[in-house]
């Protein structure tokens, strides 16, 4: 009995030797971002960090490893910021000729639109963390490719919801004149008719006047119009909306690009675990983790998951998995996520937010929906015309 437990023993040790040594599975991921410079603005802004999306993908994937430590899995992360567009393909090119299947973008739809064009004879799987396009879920289907930024129409489906339960029915809406301010705009717009509220008036701020110094005698003037319950604002890139705030003709909430925000992620979300994944940011990159950062960690994470799941690194077959209903994502906001399988969409609750706390976070009870509440919240699969299947030519 002694010794066929002595050898009982030995065995374990030596599968436990063997596997201890065996190679881990090494899996690559790419990060490529592209900022393109957004011009003079005439208000006091508070800069985006330089490393956003780059930092929260490096948290992830510093997740990714505490887990994959145990699963012998190990994940890489090569990251670059270009210069240009043109440089973007070069890099990506480069990568892709390497053997690399797994991309991480913070781009402008052009940019990310060119970029799936040039990966999908590779079969590589592009993650979507830096635009808002509604059009990329619509209308542009682009192969092999998956959201984790939320779209616009997500961001303000979440704060049409919030003003129809609030009884604001009656909305001034005020829109630059830059391309992402009016596509915001056109987002707006669909909401209110989604959600019965009513656009008493439709402005345009088209002035080149510094409103740090006019604007409590410039703004009463230009809200001045049919009574409204809510100023919704869309200004994406900060030129006026920060002034609207408490100068408006009625004195009304504000909400929009400004305000009341609807946001993928903020610092005032601390519930569900969040505040531990705050503060394990905050203390590795000495700053708050926006929205940009949240998407890039859900992209790691997500192919984290289906590693972990599927055992392989392959692009087909994490795709395939990843965009099946089997796929389930913790990822602080209260419920599992996956994705839309129509649009690669991630489904996501969106955090309504002011500086200091988070008011709501949408879908809000009452919003009804055959399959998941979370698709009362942007283009439902009726809406849309694409269909995201793997593809590799």
């Amino acid at each position: 009995m002694r010794t066929l437990k002595s050898l009982c023993w030995i065995l374990a040790g030596s599968i436990f030797s063997l596997y201890a040594l065996a190679t881990p599975q090494e899996i690559r991921i790419g990060y490529i971002a592209y900022h393109p410079h957004q011009g003079p603005v005439l208000s006091n802004l508070i800069p985006e960090p330089e490393d956003r999306g780059f930092s929260g993908a490096q948290l992830g994937l510093k997740d990714n490893n505490t887990t994959g430590r145990f699963l012998k899995q190990h994940y890489t992360l090569t990251s670059e910021l270009a210069a240009s567009p043109e440089q973007v393909n070069q890099i990506a090119q480069q990568w892709l000729e390497d053997g690399l299947r797994l991309l991480i973008t913070d781009l402008p739809e052009k940019q990310l639109i060119e970029l799936s064009q040039l990966a999908r004879p590779y079969g590589a799987i592009l993650f979507n963390a830096g635009s808002y396009a509604d059009e990329l879920r619509t209308r542009e289907c682009l192969a092999n490719t998956l959201h984790t930024l939320p779209s616009r129409a997500m961001l303000t489906d979440a704060l049409g919801q919030w003003s129809n339960a609030r009884r604001l029915q009656r909305w001034l809406l005020i829109k630059g004149s830059q391309p992402g301010d009016i596509a915001y705009a056109d987002a707006l717009k669909r909401t209110a008719k989604r959600f019965g509220l009513k656009i008493v008036a439709e402005k345009t701020w088209s002035f080149d006047t510094d409103l740090r110094r006019t604007a409590q005698r410039e703004l009463p003037l230009f809200t001045q119009t049919d009574e409204y319950d809510l100023v919704v604002v869309a200004d994406e890139q900060g030129d006026f909306g920060e002034y609207v705030l408490y100068n408006t003709w009625y004195p009304r909430p504000v909400a929009g690009t400004q305000g009341l925000t609807p946001v993928a992620w903020h610092r005032v979300v601390e519930q569900w675990g969040a505040a531990q994944l705050q503060s394990r940011f905050e203390d590795q990159f000495k700053r708050w983790m926006n929205s940009k950062d949240y998407a890039a960690w859900a992209a790691i994470r997500t192919i984290g998951e289906a590693v972990t799941q599927t055992k392989s690194s392959a692009a087909e077959t994490l795709f395939n998995f990843i965009n099946s209903d089997k796929f389930q994502l913790a990822a602080f906001k209260g419920r599992k996520l996956n994705y839309r399988s129509w649009s690669g969409q991630l489904r996501q609750p969106i955090p309504l937010v002011q500086p200091r706390s988070l008011v709501a976070q949408p879908p809000l009870e009452g919003f009804l929906h055959p399959v998941t509440d979370l698709d009362t919240l942007g283009f439902d699969q009726p809406e849309s015309s694409c269909k995201v299947t793997y593809a590799s030519h």
